[in-house]
């Protein structure tokens, strides 16, 4: 969050700085004619034409690289560093100078448009728009290294929700001198010679800024290093029989481990301190109980507890929540007795632990030596064999584990983890627009394509998730996995929910919490909806009998 309102507030000082870009003020002239001929919604239509134009570039390159399945960790890391060389570039007047040749080569046939030396032209707002969406386009390349560096940010963001505000924000930057222009016209222009004899130190500076952020954001996060995205399931090879004479994959850098802290409740065990534990190996387990990935990686964790607890191991849960109801104690002490889980388990329900180890992943696991450091993690699921091995080493046992038996691997075409609530929605196919925070008429399309998903009926849309308005209302999803879980709740009473796979009642390929064809939801977590034995298409259809079924994820696995 605190990330995302960095990025936010940067873009703002960018679009405003796109002022000062050299091969941008020749334009503005054109834009001030152009506004001073036809209609009095003219000059408005040319602001907001000209933000879209923006707006749909940087959209598309973050979609584009989500439509290419580039891993988020990879986008990220790259990301960070292309703003850290951005930044270089705009404090160093001859970098600067060889962007500028590289990318204002169109900014110099301006004059050669006809459309945009028709300044006696009397249209309207939908005449201006095109106009500023056709200045729009020329001033993207001439933005330079300003203009790249939004666009990167863009990328850079984790949800579609914080991508749209980070535009948004570079879009009010550009608007506020533009709006300024437009309306008060040449009065305003001769102001800007104040940013134009002042345009490098204000480039530089900006600069600085830019690269301080990034290097607060690599301070408080750190480059991510695991290819393994949040809910991700981790494709890997087991190796085999491997001799515990050494730490596989060890951290280059051990480092001393934080502290646990502001942990709101303890389950099975007394408060504990990692300086306490000196002698122990620990392993720090971050999870939450709604999540697929978690759930699975806990029958290992169990394993290791129950065979090396006696020889020195201290396994500590640390619960993290995703959702808001994911915080309820007694739903966690729910969730622990569920899944059997015997080891000290810490409710981090302010993300304190979280930050302390400037973890971004569930499940995430930290081997901690018998010194009270930090010399092994893996983030996502898989490497058990090589996890338990170093707990072996760690502990003094040299003798090589059995054989593990052979991992599954993951379907490349498995549908991603589905968010439901507006905060992190993604591939919404209604069509309908999206209302938030109250309740509409939504309507399935005629075809769904793969991975994308769909509403019926009366639903409120809201910031984690979304709830049934009305009976029968239904939401469809077209997905690509062996297994398909949902996490959902409801309000104080038990509802049934009707389970449909390509139209019909489930019978063989029903997950483990449907029965005849229909899931009683009387709890807020996970729900195993679908079992279809393998990695198939298919599209799963949710029936609410009754209003306030809260939905919030769809997650797929093998």
């Amino acid at each position: 969050m605190h990330d995302a309102a960095i990025q936010i507030a940067l873009a703002f000082l960018e679009g405003f700085a796109l002022i000062i870009s050299p091969c941008i003020l020749p334009i503005l002239p054109i834009i001030l004619a152009g506004s001073l001929h036809g209609g009095k919604r003219k000059p408005l239509g040319i602001i907001i034409g000209f933000i879209l134009a923006f707006a749909v570039f940087t959209f598309f390159a973050r979609s584009l690289l989500q439509l290419l399945g580039f891993e988020s960790t990879i986008i990220r890391n790259a990301s960070l560093g292309i703003l850290l060389l951005l930044g270089i570039i705009m404090i160093s007047d001859y970098l600067t100078s060889l962007f500028e040749k590289a990318t204002v080569r169109l900014s110099s046939r301006v004059s050669s448009i006809p459309y945009l030396q028709d300044t006696e032209d009397k249209g309207g707002f939908f005449n201006g728009f095109a106009f500023g969406a056709l200045i729009g386009i020329i001033w993207t390349p001439c933005a330079g290294p300003i203009l790249a560096a939004v666009i990167v940010q863009t990328v850079i963001q984790k949800t579609s929700f914080y991508s749209f505000l980070t535009v948004l924000s570079f879009g009010i930057g550009v608007a506020v001198p533009m709006l300024l222009i437009v309306f008060l016209g040449r009065q305003v222009m001769s102001k800007f010679s104040i940013f134009k004899s002042h345009a490098i130190l204000l480039r530089k500076i900006l600069g600085g800024i830019l690269m301080i952020a990034v290097g607060y954001i690599i301070y408080s996060n750190g480059f991510a290093f695991s290819p393994t995205s949040t809910n991700t399931t981790a494709s890997t090879t087991e190796k085999q029989n491997i001799p515990t004479h050494h730490l596989e994959d060890g951290l280059k850098r051990p480092y001393a481990a934080p502290d646990i802290a502001g942990i709101e409740a303890w389950i099975n065990s007394k408060p504990l301190q990692l300086d306490q534990l000196k002698g122990k190996v620990v392993l720090i387990d971050f999870w939450t109980y709604s999540c697929i990935n978690c759930v699975r990686s806990l029958p290992y964790i169990k394993d290791w507890y129950a065979k090396y607890h006696k020889e020195g191991l201290v396994v500590i849960g640390v619960h993290t929540p995703e959702f808001d109801f994911e915080k309820n104690l007694e739903n966690v002490k729910n969730s622990v007795s569920k899944y059997g889980i015997e080891y000290p388990v810490a409710l981090d329900n302010n993300f304190v632990t979280w930050r302390n180890f400037k973890n971004q992943f569930w499940p995430a696991h930290y081997l901690i030596n018998k010194e009270g450091e930090v010399v092994y993690t893996h983030f996502g699921e898989g490497d058990y064999d090589i996890t338990e091995n170093n707990i072996r080493f760690l502990l003094g046992m040299n003798k090589a584990l059995p054989e593990l038996p052979e991992k599954e691997v993951e379907t490349q075409n498995q549908t991603p983890e589905t968010y439901l609530g507006y905060a992190r929605v993604e591939r919404f196919s209604s069509p309908d627009s999206m209302e938030l925070n109250q309740s509409k008429t939504y309507h399935f399309p005629p075809e769904l394509r793969e991975h994308d998903w769909a509403l019926q009926g009366d639903w409120i849309v809201k910031e984690q998730q979304i709830t049934a308005a009305s009976p029968n209302a239904a939401i469809k999803i077209h997905f690509n996995a062996e297994k398909v879980y949902a996490v959902m709740g409801n309000k104080n009473k038990p509802i049934t929910v009707k389970v449909l796979l390509n139209g019909e009642q489930v019978i063989s390929q029903k997950g483990s919490d449907v029965k005849n064809s229909s899931v009683i939801v009387n709890n807020q977590g996970l729900y195993s909806l679908i079992d279809l034995k393998r990695s198939e298409s298919g599209v799963l259809e949710l029936i609410a009998t009754e209003p306030d079924l809260e939905v919030f994820t769809f997650t797929f696995g093998k």
